[in-house]
């Protein structure tokens, strides 16, 4: 079975409990016509029949909705914009659609990288290369008018915006306020100036627009906070544009992948640059509350969670076709294991559940900052379970004096 089975029939169920409860509300209330009332007391038992009826109505039409999905709609002809196309979930994505016969076009930083030359030796002619730093409105500018002089009277069918970054790792006060308005430049600022430009074409085509954000965008990630709030932001604006754009015909989806391997996650120079970046740039005094051993473990546990990322992308990449193909697409995709399981956590547990869930399956933090130890008196580990001898613990002790 697919990885979102299980949260559907959790769904399911839930959907089930309230429509009962709602309907057995209303059949308690005074407020019902008086056939209806007259009908319950004469059968006595109808208000139960009733709601069990329509629970089961419920059911079979979800359950039929599922197993006769629409016929997707024909992808040749169609034209795509995809930003961030150098590498991951944009470079796969571009392949993908051009081997469905899509015209696409793909936006890279540099023409001459090897990810660019890859697309341009396994794609056919319809694909078409764009050097676009989405965060400088004339490159932006130039692929508007490049694109308009390839479709002529055509309008854009889709923009897949993918392109993003991830340049922080930490807690939210040792991240640098560059890395906060890096995250935003690109993750929100650089969509919207896309998006804004390429607005006129779409509605021209009354096409679609796929945003690629993360979890991290709703869910409080641990040391996360720069990129998720440049996601929040993202995620809020496409919300908002689902309704502004839904009297021209432009529907609007968000894809929600889980961890998976793409650009620099997988390489270690570059997280021991970030490491390196942020303890030269703290100011002293904030190194020493939390302790430069604090931010490795950090670092390290990043590194521990990128190597576990799932290097295929296939989830992710069929997820984005069924958004820019299906008759009638779903605000939301979930895009990988567990996703739904963790939206579902988030949604209808409690806040401290939902916190603690994030943190097993997130960077588990084991030492705690620096002056918190000396405070407490005693060299901590979060977890307790630090297994060095004692003459460890003295030496860690003596250090902290």
């Amino acid at each position: 079975m697919e990885d979102y089975t299980l949260p559907f029939w959790v769904y399911l169920l839930v959907v089930t409990v309230l429509v009962g409860g709602a309907l057995k509300k209303v059949l308690a209330s005074h407020l019902l016509a008086p056939p209806l009332l007259l009908g319950a007391s004469v059968l006595g038992g109808a208000p139960l029949l009733l709601m069990v009826l329509l629970v089961l109505l419920v059911l079979m039409v979800l359950l039929y909705c599922r197993s006769h999905p629409l016929a997707d709609l024909p992808s040749h002809g169609k034209a795509v914009l995809i930003t961030g196309c150098d590498s991951g979930f944009g470079q796969a994505t571009a392949r993908r659609l051009d081997s469905l016969g899509f015209q696409v076009f793909a936006t890279v930083l540099d023409l001459n990288s090897s990810g660019a030359k890859d697309l341009q030796r396994s794609c056919s002619s319809l694909l078409t290369l764009l050097r676009v730093d989405i965060t400088q409105q004339s490159h932006v500018q130039q692929a508007l008018t490049k694109v308009q002089s390839l479709l002529g009277p055509r309008g854009l069918w889709a923009l897949v915006n993918n392109a993003g970054v991830c340049v922080n790792f930490g807690d939210a006060e040792l991240s640098l306020m560059s890395n906060f308005r890096g995250c935003m430049e690109v993750n929100f600022f650089g969509t919207l100036s896309v998006t804004k430009s390429f607005l006129p074409l779409l509605r021209l085509s009354r096409g679609r627009i796929v945003n690629i954000s993360s979890p991290a965008g709703d869910q409080p990630f641990p040391c996360l906070a720069a990129y998720g709030a440049s996601k929040a932001a993202l995620n809020l604006l496409t919300s908002t544009l689902r309704h502004e754009l839904e009297p021209w015909g432009v529907q609007v989806c968000t894809v929600l992948p889980s961890s998976f391997r793409t650009g620099q996650s997988s390489n270690s120079e570059y997280w021991e640059q970030q490491h390196q970046r942020l303890l030269q740039d703290l100011p002293p005094a904030l190194l020493q509350d939390y302790g430069e051993d604090y931010v490795t473990e950090t670092k390290d546990l990043f590194k521990s969670h990128a190597s576990r990322a799932d290097p295929d992308l296939r989830p992710v990449i069929e997820t984005i076709v069924r958004a820019l193909l299906a008759p009638r697409p779903r605000p939301r995709y979930f895009a990988g294991p567990g996703i739904g399981l963790m939206y579902f956590i988030s949604s209808y547990l409690p806040d401290n559940l939902s916190s603690r869930f994030l943190q097993k399956v997130f960077v588990k933090k084991t030492l705690l900052p620096r002056a918190l130890r000396k405070e407490s008196g005693i060299h901590l580990r979060i977890n307790n379970n630090n297994n060095n001898n004692e003459e460890e613990k003295k030496g860690e002790e003596e250090k902290l004096k």
